[in-house]
């Protein structure tokens, strides 16, 4: 562990303390954010009620789009001369949701990302490979930082430019590196498809976040790699990276930050909290967060949480993966479906390559879903100067993948195969659904 002393905190004192910085985030937040002091007094509160953790339901929650409306500053609980940083969303669905931090906002965020880095197998004086994007984009800088301050010495290359990425890794011999799993994953193929094994490199594990992914391309990222996967979770709102982080032993749900954040899961419709162990929203409230600390923010996630120990010694509570997210949920002909439960489907059949799309539409007043997935290059050696996508192989293949899609969404998908290298790569986060319902046309 990085901050042993904290990480693997008494779960009593642990509430003691985060009862304490909950009730020094209020008083902040109502005397210093107008917006949050409406809300508290729409709600018949005042600092002095809320007494710890066990009042925390009497809050209000803050949603995205009040960051949205009080941009750009108007969520700051300081100063502007003690802002010493500012990040935010890329506004592409909208006006930009705006955060900042103070000196201790920074020392905070690198210590999060430190222990992440840690947990997921990196150690002080190695080289660290950080394919994250740097700039208004929090992940490349919270881990750049968390790097530094473990005392690893951090290649800031950012995302795209596969070729110099392969370069870099060859070279330099990092032992980590971070990025989003598609872009990863499209550096392994580049490396293959250069005559190169990505197993051949130095690296040992890989820290991968900012999208949605399955168990099935954990196994597939290891598998092409040799290394170990671990996932991240945080977002801008609260801090960024680092909120929680898997540990390398059980790889077993994400270890919250809890001295720093604070965790519920709510029904989504109703807001009421929910039981250990059953998914819904995730929602955070920051409790060291000084430049734009948050109650209650309704982060749009689906998960669960978990208070059971853990054997890597980490006594903060445990959040599940993601399995999706509430605005990212495709509602097709009335049944819920998320792109990563296609996916858990995808990568779990070796003829097919984890390369794909959802994409929707309606015909008539009916929405149909259809999945575009690149057959995999060794099925095209293997059927050799007979493959074509009307092959008798790949007419069976599309008909298996039917039936599995039908039997885990319970919605009928049609499935179009396409040839390797067909359908574009990421360079960043992956665009799994092209929704043709919609005025935009693509869900991010």
């Amino acid at each position: 562990m990085f901050q042993p002393e904290w990480e693997s905190m008494d779960r009593k004192e642990l509430r003691k303390l985060q009862s304490a910085r909950l009730r020094e985030r209020v008083e902040q937040v109502y005397h210093r954010v107008p917006f949050y002091r409406r809300r508290f007094e729409e709600a018949g509160i005042t600092p002095e009620k809320i007494r710890g953790v066990e009042d925390l339901h009497r809050l209000p929650f803050t949603r995205k789009t009040d960051l949205r409306e009080q941009y750009p500053f108007g969520l700051f609980a300081v100063e502007m001369k003690q802002v010493v940083r500012i990040h935010s969303s890329s506004g592409t669905k909208g006006k930009m949701t705006v955060v900042g931090y103070t000196r201790k906002d920074i020392e905070h965020w690198a210590d999060v990302c430190a222990r992440a880095i840690v947990a997921s197998g990196g150690r002080a004086g190695e080289v660290l490979h950080n394919a994250y994007g740097y700039g208004l984009f929090t992940g490349g800088l919270g881990l750049h930082y968390g790097g530094e301050r473990l005392g690893m010495t951090v290649v800031p290359v950012s995302g795209g430019n596969r070729s110099r990425q392969i370069t870099l890794i060859e070279d330099f011999r990092p032992r980590g590196i971070c990025g989003t799993p598609s872009f990863i994953l499209s550096l392994a193929e580049a490396m293959i498809e250069s005559g190169k094994n990505p197993r051949d490199t130095s690296l040992k594990y890989g820290i991968f976040g900012a999208e949605s992914w399955s168990e099935e391309m954990r196994r597939t990222l290891e598998e092409v790699w040799g290394i170990d996967a671990i996932d991240i979770y945080g977002l801008s709102e609260v801090i960024g990276p680092g909120v929680s982080i898997e540990c390398r032993e059980a790889k077993d749900g994400l270890h919250i930050a809890e001295d720093h954040f604070l965790p519920e899961v709510i029904h989504p419709e109703t807001g009421v909290p929910l039981p250990e162990g059953e998914y819904g929203e995730l929602v955070f409230t920051t409790l060291t967060r000084e430049a734009t600390p948050v109650i209650r923010y309704r982060t749009g996630d689906i998960a669960a949480l978990y208070t059971e120990p853990c054997r890597c010694g980490r006594t903060h509570v445990r959040m599940s993966r993601i399995k999706g997210r509430i605005d990212d949920m495709l509602v097709i002909r009335g049944v819920n479906v998320f792109p990563s439960e296609v996916e858990e489907v995808v990568l779990g059949i070796e003829e097919v390559a984890p390369h794909y799309r959802l994409v929707v539409s309606r015909k008539g007043v009916m929405d149909t879903l259809t999945l575009e997935v690149e057959v995999s290059e060794e099925l095209v050696r293997r059927l050799g100067p007979t493959f074509s996508m009307e092959h008798e192989f790949c007419r069976k293949l599309a008909f298996r993948l039917r039936s599995m899609l039908k039997d885990v969404l319970g919605v009928t998908t049609e499935v179009v195969l396409r040839e390797p290298r067909t359908l574009p790569r990421s360079e960043g986060k992956a665009v799994r659904v092209i929704d043709r319902r919609n005025p935009v046309g693509i869900r991010e």
